[in-house]
């Protein structure tokens, strides 16, 4: 006869240790996290109860929200930033030490478990049906979470350009270590990830749209739309890629007219007193010339004899100028790209203005070139990636020939993967006596997000990040330059 598995300790008996909360948590998070991989519907019991977790270790509910981006997360809660870095990368093998299995920080584990079941499913579980161009940057933000969870830049693994190095952090940190051995840690995410993406691009039905003509002259352009075709434009073909180039060249008309007329008014620079005013009569100055020849006047016959007229002077003092625009082209910054590239454009049709344009993710691309053509110009991004300003620099130094007449305007949210760096060498372009804006967000709405860590250093320099309205950008510049 058998003994029963359970039953109450007996007399002089040891009971049995009772089970650890902090390891319930963790299972609690972990069977969450499988039930949303193979069925997206939600489970009510494991959803309170994960709910419950998060907020007892001090973490944000949106964690659990399978719409909120890590992104969106960090930004509400930067201290996460470093959390996430590296997050999933193995410890290195020691041997351990005796009763270390006693000695496990569980409540740390049980905080692990909840950040690294929020990259893994909004990397594994996208969004079901018509993908917009919002959801696919999305999910390619949070792919690129998970590869620095494992270690890795953004890209690296879905078989974009290399990034180079460890862990990475948006205050400019950088997670040192090198790259984990991933064919040994996960041998299928690269391609698994690569899979995942080309779905969600399949998912996106603008194509259909645009390879009927009727249907596609029925579309608005607007800058969502605009994002939208810029991240498939490689992906087009045939009438489609004609009606979307099309469709690209009317907004960026329609902006170019708006920012035109914006530059026009702008205040420009001092008047040139040592250029002879124009004698014609929109230039005659009647107040000036009729106080100067006040001793002429006739009092028996009452009137005034003018021997001299008085013009106005219109010409400005106008030196060459040389105008460096770097924009950041990763996915959160496509409003800007936009706007930057339409604006640069119109300030190279100005006389004695020299304007350079430099885009980057990992990479840079300079853009010089093209830059009198935006539509051209928008045609030669490639919208996505991850953000290492560094690149971007090594190609805006050389152009400083003279400080003095120089400005570079660099437009990021400045979520920088070797930050420290990369001001340093802002701030050696600064010292130089050329004239540098950082500017944040150059969108129609003026909205945007800046990396404090950053904001924080510029502010302390004495070039504040400038922010808002892009007719902020214009007046600034315009100043400048003319």
């Amino acid at each position: 006869m058998t003994e029963p598995l359970t039953g109450p300790p007996g007399p002089g008996t040891l009971p049995a240790a009772l089970p650890d909360p902090d390891d319930n948590r963790r299972q609690v998070l972990y069977w969450r996290l499988l039930a949303r991989l193979f069925d997206p519907e939600e489970q009510a019991t494991l959803e309170s109860a994960s709910l419950a977790v998060v907020e007892d270790i001090g973490l944000p509910g949106a964690l659990l929200d399978p719409q909120a981006s890590v992104d969106s997360i960090v930004q509400r809660h930067p201290e996460l930033a470093a959390e996430f870095d590296g997050l999933m990368v193995p410890a290195t093998d020691t041997e351990p030490e005796p009763g270390a299995e006693d000695a496990r920080d569980r409540a740390a584990e049980v905080r692990r478990a909840a950040l690294v079941s929020k990259v893994l499913l909004n990397v594994f579980a996208p969004a079901p049906g018509t993908v917009t161009a919002g959801q696919l940057a999305r999910w390619q933000s949070d792919a690129g979470w998970l590869e620095r969870a494992l270690g890795c830049g953004p890209g690296e693994l879905r078989g974009g350009r290399p990034a180079g190095g460890g862990g990475v952090s948006p205050t400019g940190t950088g997670g040192g270590g090198t790259t984990p051995d991933l064919s040994r840690l996960i041998p299928a995410i690269g391609p698994e990830l690569g899979a995942l993406e080309a779905d969600l691009v399949k998912r996106m039905h603008l194509r259909e749209v645009l390879a009927d003509p009727r249907l596609a002259a029925r579309l608005t352009p607007s800058m969502s739309l605009i994002e939208q075709l810029l991240r498939d434009k490689n992906n087009l073909s045939g009438v489609a890629l004609a009606n979307a180039k099309a469709l690209i060249r009317r907004f960026v008309d329609e902006v170019a007219d708006v920012l035109r007329t914006q530059v026009e008014k702008a205040t420009v620079g001092a008047l040139d007193r040592s250029v002879p005013p124009k004698r014609v009569f929109r230039n005659l100055d009647l107040d000036r010339t009729i106080w100067k020849n006040l001793t002429n006047w006739s009092p028996e016959e009452e009137r005034l004899y003018v021997d001299r007229l008085y013009y106005r002077h219109t010409a400005r003092r106008t030196t060459p100028q040389r105008l460096i625009v770097v924009v950041d082209q990763s996915g959160s910054m496509v409003d800007s790209m936009v706007n930057c590239t339409i604006l640069a454009s119109i300030f190279a049709g100005l006389p004695k203005v020299d304007v350079h344009l430099i885009a980057y993710d990992t990479q840079a691309l300079d853009l010089t070139p093209w830059v009198h053509d935006p539509f051209e110009t928008l045609l030669r991004t490639d919208l996505g990636g991850g953000t290492d300003g560094t690149v971007a620099m090594a190609l805006a130094q050389p152009k400083i020939a003279e400080p003095r007449n120089t400005v570079v305007v660099w437009i990021s949210d400045f979520y920088e993967w070797r930050g420290e760096e990369l001001f340093e060498s802002m701030a050696a372009i600064h010292r130089s006596g050329a004239k540098f804006i950082p500017v944040g967000s150059v969108t129609s709405s003026g909205r945007g997000v800046v990396n404090p860590w950053f904001r924080e250093r510029f502010k302390d320099q004495g070039t504040p990040v400038l922010s808002g309205h892009i007719r902020k950008l214009v007046h600034e510049l315009k100043n400048f330059l003319t």
